[in-house]
């Protein structure tokens, strides 16, 4: 097995420790404070980039081998992406520290070519493999919206450098992060849930037709959502786009129960239990904002509100769903990698005693706590109550990832 994977997943889940250790030393005060600021940047990209982004390359590098049941086209690309990603990250971080738009914008230049090596990467692995599905698809959207964040973050950095598109900055911005959350993370989560609960439950025989709904609807409202932002038509475009995201998450956590009902293993672990329970709560809470949303969609956009969803969604959903579904990535990925020739042979250890499932489970549930006192924290604009739950959250997330981080000791 190809070491690249490791590269990634030990990677970020150095970012991850990186971004609750920076909290810690800032009792999140920085949530207080405009996130469109050289500490918000920080912060913001080391989650996104630095943790969530690293860790789930290197899932796709491996999963998409365990889906193809090929080779990716070149590892010695993936090394070149590795490689030019981890420098571009760590110079723009350190340009949000500085405050310095030439060295940010340089740095981001290392960060798109890491994201293009990606790209090119599993373009010519799909398409040499020809298997079009809704995982297949899914996975490709989701890198497609990658590339195309990288490409609009440069256009920003460039304009912070020079100033030569000053009207523009703003609609590049929203689509920016827009492509980056719904599409990349959107997109990569659902599709690879469709390969992953029915590996981890045993399930067979269920029906695929509501992937490729949610695949339809996700699309369109990623499509939609970038549209509003570009050319300002952010009144009914931005609901409506919100309207298809719901629809497509209801179709989803519908999905997941038909997984579940076709199962033939009542105890998945709780990690993948947990990314079951917080696709629905994102459900609900998405629900709850299209209902808010209806009043007036200038309301989607007030600064509290864009705060709230985004932790709800980057904090929670995606964060959280990694969190659960490295509980079983990573055990498997190092007992294939040390242990996989030597299954079946008198003193081999089992890849259930790789990782504490108690752990996991006590462990998910104090963070899901934390994450709950700080989205109430943020929802009555409280700053005493973001500053216990955010404090709480990165103490038992750096514990929960040491756990996770400790099966390479094994």
């Amino acid at each position: 097995m190809s070491r690249l994977p490791f590269l990634f997943i030990l990677t970020g889940i150095f970012g991850f420790v990186m971004y609750h250790a920076f909290s810690l030393l800032s009792l999140t005060g920085w949530l207080g404070d405009e996130l469109r600021g050289p500490e918000g940047w920080f912060h913001a990209h080391l989650f996104v980039l630095g943790w969530a982004t690293m860790l789930a390359m290197g899932a796709v590098y491996q999963l998409i081998h365990v889906i193809l049941q090929s080779n990716i086209y070149s590892v010695f690309l993936g090394y070149c992406h590795y490689f030019l990603f981890t420098i571009g990250i760590t110079g723009m971080l350190y340009g949000f520290i500085r405050a310095d738009v030439h060295w940010i914008a340089g740095s981001a230049t290392f960060a798109l070519l890491g994201i293009l090596s990606f790209g090119w990467n599993m373009a010519v692995t799909l398409f040499r493999a020809s298997q079009w599905n809704p995982v297949t698809i899914s996975a490709a959207c989701a890198c497609l919206y990658l590339v195309l964040t990288g490409l609009t973050g440069m256009l920003m950095g460039l304009n912070f450098a020079f100033g030569a598109w000053n009207g523009l900055h703003e609609r590049l911005f929203g689509a920016h992060i827009w492509m980056g959350t719904l599409g990349w993370f959107g997109m990569l989560i659902t599709g690879f849930s469709y390969k992953m609960l029915p590996m981890f439950y045993l399930s067979h025989d269920f029906s695929i037709r509501l992937q490729k709904v949610v695949l339809i609807l996700w699309n369109a409202a990623v499509v939609t959502g970038v549209i509003a932002f570009l050319t300002r038509i952010k009144g009914g475009l931005l609901w409506f786009a919100l309207l298809l995201l719901t629809a497509a998450l209801i179709c989803y956590v519908y999905h997941l129960e038909q997984i579940q009902e076709k199962r033939h293993k009542s105890n998945p672990g709780p990690g993948i239990r947990w990314t079951v329970y917080i696709s629905r709560a994102f459900a609900v809470y998405a629900i709850a904002l299209l209902i808010y949303g209806a009043q007036g969609t200038e309301l989607l956009l007030h600064p509290r509100v864009v705060l709230l969803t985004g932790w709800v969604y980057l904090g929670g959903w995606v964060s959280l769903t990694v969190l659960g579904y490295a509980s079983k990535i990573v055990p498997f990925l190092w007992w294939t990698h040390k242990y996989g020739k030597l299954a079946g042979r008198p003193g081999t250890p089992l890849m259930a005693g790789m990782l504490s499932e108690k752990k996991v489970k006590w462990g998910l549930l104090a963070m899901v706590d934390a994450s709950l006192l700080l989205v109430s924290g943020i929802l009555i604009n409280l700053a005493e109550v973001m500053m216990v739950g955010g404090t709480m959250l990165s103490l038992v997330s750096i514990a929960y990832i040491a756990n996770i981080a400790l099966v390479f000791r094994r």
